[in-house]
């Protein structure tokens, strides 16, 4: 393994060392510290110390900017998310940089079983891309505001040891950076393939509600206390809103 990682924001837990691990991507343009106040923000066990690492994408070359320099996880070259011309090579480079940050986790003390992968627009992708294709079974995804990168590939580059994994999908009903549509589609893709993606939408554009985190926190909750296999996590949700 590289003894390069990407540069991160580290957020640390209160009230000692940490028990679990988020790691948190960012959306196109922006960087670590943009999702850093979320540590604040998601409400979970007092059991569960987690510590946030917010890494830093690379610059690279944004060709639907202009071929503009920007922090991104890959290129993008079209307006429709929906189509096959996904930026591969740059998609595997992100992932195998994230799956480094995994194994860093693993190494300073915190199981991949306590680690959660989650991010936010092109972080949300990456977050399900990676997580999915894991060879190390993970806690869960958070997958928000969203799309599926290379969907075509994934059937058979999926991981058995995350086939249980707990999904977490986000939307706004009203985002018109990345269409419902395409998390909808994304969220199908997944059940066919066996997963069960807790699904929420939110009256938003392309943001993060309120409403969100705190089904994020109860989803995670949820997630991180089951001790084999996926929780009924959409069920327990229902019955935590009446």
């Amino acid at each position: 393994m590289s003894a390069e990682y990407l540069p991160c924001v580290e957020v640390q837990p209160r009230g000692g060392a940490a028990t679990h691990c988020i790691i948190l991507l960012h959306g196109l343009g922006a960087d670590g510290h943009d999702l850093a106040s979320l540590a604040d923000e998601i409400v979970l066990p007092a059991s569960v110390r987690m510590r946030f690492v917010l890494p830093h994408a690379p610059r690279r070359a944004v060709t639907l900017n202009g071929g503009m320099l920007m922090p991104a996880w890959y290129d993008i070259r079209e307006l429709s998310l929906l189509n096959r011309g996904h930026d591969e090579r740059g998609i595997k480079q992100s992932a195998a940089a994230i799956t480094a940050l995994i194994e860093r986790e693993v190494q300073r003390g915190i199981p991949a079983e306590r680690i959660v992968l989650a991010g936010f627009s092109q972080g949300g992708a990456m977050a399900l891309y990676s997580g999915l294709r894991q060879q190390q079974r993970i806690a869960a995804i958070v997958a928000m505001s969203c799309y599926l990168l290379l969907p075509d590939t994934l059937a058979a580059e999926r991981a058995a040891a995350n086939d249980a994994t707990p999904i977490f999908m986000g939307h706004g009903s009203y985002d018109p950076m990345v269409p419902i549509q395409a998390g909808e589609a994304a969220r199908d893709t997944l059940t066919k393939l066996g997963w069960a993606p807790m699904w929420r939408t939110y009256p938003m554009e392309h943001s993060i509600a309120t409403e969100e985190l705190a089904d994020i926190g109860t989803f995670l909750a949820l997630a991180l206390s089951s001790a084999a296999g996926a929780p009924d996590t959409d069920a327990a949700l229902r019955k935590e809103s009446h």
